[in-house]
């Protein structure tokens, strides 16, 4: 039996609701945060990065950049690439523009531990994603955006704590302020065929955590 929507061939397209970006970090990035606007988001998916594991060749715990999962795929400039999604966006209802969320389903305890149980059970922070889509639950906001109650995580069937979900939806200034350096040395390999709407984020983003 196939998966395949009987909406695939519809002419008229099908309304997104969202973008969902993801990497794997192991004490960064909260298990899930939503952007705080449409460029917000291009600039989220920009900055993401993997933890190099055993599997990986080279040094370990190394963060690999890997703008929005498309870096081996795209076949012209990333920097160009950026602007098209901008583009994009500045040609939608804000009200209607599909909203874009960061995953992270890789946080560590002191015990080099993953803390969240992963496989099956993410579909629990998708659940909270379709929640935020669909205007039925609040967040939290923090310089880098809007992150969830931990009680608004489903956690039935599950031995977790709120303060264990709290643990993977901390946002630590002094470990952000080291991530931009990265982000800085990213951005500059593109020249000035960096979107100067993703310069204004990273700006608008420290200048938050000042605030």
């Amino acid at each position: 039996m196939g998966s395949l929507s009987p909406e695939f061939e519809n002419p008229n397209g099908v309304p997104i609701s969202a973008f969902v970006f993801g990497g794997r970090r192991a004490k960064l990035t909260p298990l899930v945060y939503q952007s705080k606007s449409w460029n917000n988001g291009v600039f989220v998916g920009s900055i993401m990065g993997s933890e190099t594991t055993a599997a990986a060749t080279g040094a370990v715990g190394v963060v690999r950049r890997d703008p929005m999962a498309m870096l081996p795929f795209c076949g012209y400039n990333m920097g160009d690439y950026w602007k098209h999604w901008i583009e994009i966006g500045a040609g939608l209802d804000p009200e209607k523009a599909p909203k874009i969320f960061n995953v992270n389903w890789f946080r560590k305890d002191e015990n080099d531990d993953f803390i969240w149980p992963g496989f099956g059970d993410n579909l629990r922070v998708l659940d909270w994603i379709i929640d935020r889509c669909e205007g039925k639950v609040d967040a939290q906001e923090t310089p880098i955006g809007y992150l969830p109650y931990a009680k608004d995580i489903n956690r039935e069937g599950l031995d977790i704590s709120l303060e264990t979900i709290d643990s993977i939806l901390d946002v630590d200034k002094d470990a952000w302020a080291e991530e931009f350096k990265g982000v800085d040395e990213l951005y500059a390999k593109f020249g000035d065929r960096l979107p100067q709407e993703l310069a204004d984020e990273l700006a608008s983003v420290r200048k938050a955590f000042e605030d």
